[in-house]
């Protein structure tokens, strides 16, 4: 697939998806937006990928939306291999079901919130600066605060909201929107570590978690348990299951 605005590979049990609209600060628009969600759904269905890295070229990671584009769709650069669909970013990520990693050498400003809080793990370098801009332009980063909702209390969301000012990826670790300030070393150790993890498994644990959040309390722990069902079901988990307890 010929992308306009990313670039994807897959090595071993890996998919890197990279934001590669460097010009433009990694800004999206609504092309770029069903190139990812099209290429989450090809990672999706490799049977052999049981792990997204997310990065970007350029000193910043993603600006946010492209908001002359927006405006103006005839400015944006379609891409003819794929159909563009009414989507927002953060649904794109929320639909993906397999581990996803972030690793952040660059700024993440507005918009770009929704690429970071769609992922299971969110790595930085220490310089790397967030910001929420919005009120300064007279608008609100409406759709952030269903992601930021993941990670934070009603009323932290909008403090945060209400303030346009960057902060740090210390300050980004409290509000738990980044998981850790880590070496290129440690992240590719931490990358090697899902090599053998059961893609299948993950997948089911996503799809559960998703499931329950509005699900009564009372019927959880019965849908949990049918999930669990489903897995011991299948013929590799007998196996595993067996020779885990022939073992001494």
């Amino acid at each position: 697939m010929k992308y306009n605005f990313i670039s994807t590979k897959v090595e071993g049990h890996v998919f890197y998806l990279t934001l590669d609209r460097e010009a433009k600060r990694n800004a999206f628009t609504p092309t770029m937006v069903n190139e990812v969600a099209y290429a989450l759904e090809e990672a999706k269905q490799n049977p052999t990928v049981n792990l997204l890295v997310l990065q970007a070229n350029g000193p910043v990671f993603c600006a946010g939306m492209d908001l002359k584009t927006y405006q103006d769709r005839s400015l944006d650069q379609l891409n003819p291999a794929i159909e563009n669909k009414k989507i927002s970013l953060g649904e794109v990520f929320d639909q993906f079901n397999k581990p996803s990693i972030a690793i952040l050498d660059g700024d993440v400003i507005a918009g770009g919130f929704l690429y970071i809080l769609g992922c299971t793990y969110v790595f930085a370098k220490k310089e790397v600066q967030f910001k929420l801009p919005e009120l300064s332009f007279g608008i609100f980063p409406f759709q952030v605060m269903a992601s930021l909702s993941r990670v934070m209390s009603e009323k932290k969301i909008m403090q945060l909201c209400l303030d346009p000012n960057a902060f740090g990826s210390e300050k980004a670790m409290e509000f738990g929107i980044l998981d850790g300030i880590k070496s290129d070393e440690e992240i590719q150790e931490f990358i090697a570590s899902f090599a053998e993890k059961s893609t299948f498994a993950m997948q089911a644990g996503a799809d559960a978690l998703k499931a329950i959040r509005d699900m009564e309390s009372a019927k959880q722990y019965d849908y949990l348990l049918s999930c669990l069902e489903q897995l011991k079901d299948r013929e590799e988990v007998k196996q595993q299951i067996q020779s885990g307890i022939k073992k001494p």
